[in-house]
């Protein structure tokens, strides 16, 4: 029987390993945004993901109904748990639904000092429901903005972290720069779902802060038309963490990640009654044939 090194058995499991993305986020029943739709980006990343529920939620494409956020002591407890479990390689932070819980995962994050944390600020559901009431929304700016690796807000939510206007490609970058004033890292404000002054652009903003100055970059596409956008910011976010969870620099990580969004976009199916309908985040299992098996030759008789 042959015998292995204690050494080779760790390289031979690093070797097989997975990148591993925790998403901490609330559940959406119809799987277009929150926990689900984050665990099939992540997979369809060849990611493995791991979820903490922050709050429980009644909805469909039709909108939200009613919003339960679970106990801060539960998500504490789940945070630790995976911590100790898993090698975490990147962190997606969506909805929160309460200060409770935005000071908990704060306070886990000071803690683990993980590697890459994406913070996608969800304050109002794509319906227009509330998500997180405003005190909640001034302690994330205050606790998390500074302990994040790149935050994701779209234009609405720049608007309300920020106190200002943006619906330009102008007032996308005065409003990174008021992040950075506030203690953000790296931007990325998403103009998918907004005008910015270009009606057949899409236009996302990559800000960066170093060295005492700012790095701004514009990243167009053109723009898709279609009803299939529910849970778009949340795919962004996730697909960003496992992108940065690859391995994968910033500036790389976003424009595969824009690709990545629109692209499951294009591809999606017509799901739900609703004004917004989900996105196909596993598009990518449509464009791989699956392996035909022969049946097997019937065996010979002797």
């Amino acid at each position: 029987m042959l015998a292995f090194s204690e050494q080779s058995i760790t390289l031979r499991n690093m070797a097989n390993s997975q990148p591993v993305v925790l998403s901490i986020a609330g559940f959406d029943p119809c799987s277009g945004a929150g926990i689900t739709a984050d665990i099939k980006t992540i997979a369809a990343h060849n990611c493995y993901a791991l979820s903490c529920i922050t709050a429980l939620t009644v909805q469909s494409t039709n909108g939200v109904v009613a919003v339960q956020p679970v106990t801060a002591k539960l998500v504490r407890d789940t945070l630790q748990e995976l911590a100790r479990d898993f090698d975490i390689a990147a962190i997606r932070i969506g909805m929160l639904g309460s200060g409770e819980i935005v000071a908990v995962v704060a306070e886990f994050l000071k803690g683990a000092k993980p590697r890459n944390v994406v913070l996608d600020p969800v304050f109002k559901s794509s319906s227009g429901a509330a998500l997180l009431e405003r005190k909640a929304i001034e302690e994330l700016r205050k606790l998390l903005l500074p302990i994040s690796t790149v935050i994701t807000p779209n234009a609405e939510e720049a608007t309300a972290m920020t106190g200002l206007p943006v619906n330009t490609v102008a007032e996308m970058k005065a409003a990174a720069n008021r992040l950075h004033e506030f203690g953000a890292r790296q931007v990325v404000v998403t103009g998918g779902d907004a005008s910015n002054g270009h009606s057949s652009k899409a236009i996302d903003l990559l800000s960066i802060a170093n060295n005492g100055g700012v790095e701004q970059t514009e990243y167009a596409s053109e723009r898709l038309r279609s009803r299939s956008t529910h849970g778009t910011g949340c795919a962004f976010a996730s697909s960003l963490a496992a992108n940065l969870a690859l391995g994968k620099q910033l500036p790389d990580a976003v424009v595969l990640t824009k690709a990545y969004v629109k692209k499951a976009i294009a591809r999606a199916h017509e799901l739900g009654r609703g004004g917004h309908g989900p996105l196909n985040h596993l598009y990518r299992l449509e464009e791989s044939p699956r392996p035909v098996h022969e049946p097997a030759a019937p065996a010979k008789e002797h």
